[in-house]
């Protein structure tokens, strides 16, 4: 019985220790951008509210709301699309049309109230889903909204995933845990409408998964059995 519960507990022992720790990827790993905070000019979106001066004839000026199939509504103008554009898209698309019917067609445009910015925050993180911007946030603070960081929490990597204007997806990795320290070092810049936050699990909670899946539910021996049982035939 004692060389028995003896090899049993080698066995175990030597499987552990046979396995290494699940690889975890480097910070700015291959397959992810340098991560930047500057930011594009801003397009707009549905349920933006924009104001619309002529210069050269005040009486055409007025704040309209971009509707929810992205066009607006202007004197002398029938329906002009909008969203996805930004204001100086705009200011040209206006100045354009308004060109056969003013002698002097300049248009300043400028977003007076935006809509709703929604972003998604997942992963290791208290309340996961989607959260509205009350303004513009970083990163950790749209996690700190989420309800912050779990225990199982890799704070030194956490992803972000944005659409380009041109419609391409970008990935980064972001040290948020970093910047509570150094905030130049993480370079946590504001994030944008519809971006992607996701934070993954820790080295040490990787290692605790892999343990339990490949370890402790595949192995049909009670842990803390052995270990009495090593402690018994010592």
């Amino acid at each position: 019985m004692k060389t028995r519960a003896t090899l049993v507990l080698g066995t175990l022992l030597a499987a552990c220790a046979s396995y290494p720790e699940p690889p975890v990827p480097a910070y700015d790993a291959p397959g992810f951008q340098a991560y930047s905070s500057a930011t594009p000019n801003y397009r707009v979106y549905p349920e933006d509210e924009l104001t619309i001066n002529f210069p050269s004839a005040p009486e055409l000026s007025r704040t309209v709301e971009v509707g929810p199939d992205g066009r607006i509504q202007l004197p002398l103008l029938p329906p002009m699309m909008v969203a996805d554009k930004t204001i100086p898209q705009i200011n040209e698309e206006i100045s354009f049309a308004m060109s056969s019917r003013l002698v002097d067609p300049t248009v300043d445009s400028t977003v007076s109230m935006f809509g709703p910015q929604r972003i998604f925050v997942g992963g290791q993180v208290a309340q996961p889903g989607v959260i509205d911007m009350p303004g513009q946030i970083d990163a950790l603070q749209a996690i700190i909204m989420a309800g912050g960081f779990t225990d199982t929490s890799n704070e030194h990597q956490v992803i972000l995933v944005r659409r380009s204007p041109d419609g391409s997806v970008n990935s980064y990795s972001i040290d948020v845990r970093g910047g509570w320290t150094d905030p130049a070092a993480t370079r946590l810049g504001p994030l944008q409408r519809f971006d992607v936050l996701y934070v993954p699990k820790s080295r040490i909670a990787q290692h605790n998964l892999f343990m339990q899946q490949f370890i402790r539910d595949a192995l049909p021996v009670n842990f803390s059995f052995v270990y009495d049982l090593a402690r018994t035939i010592q």
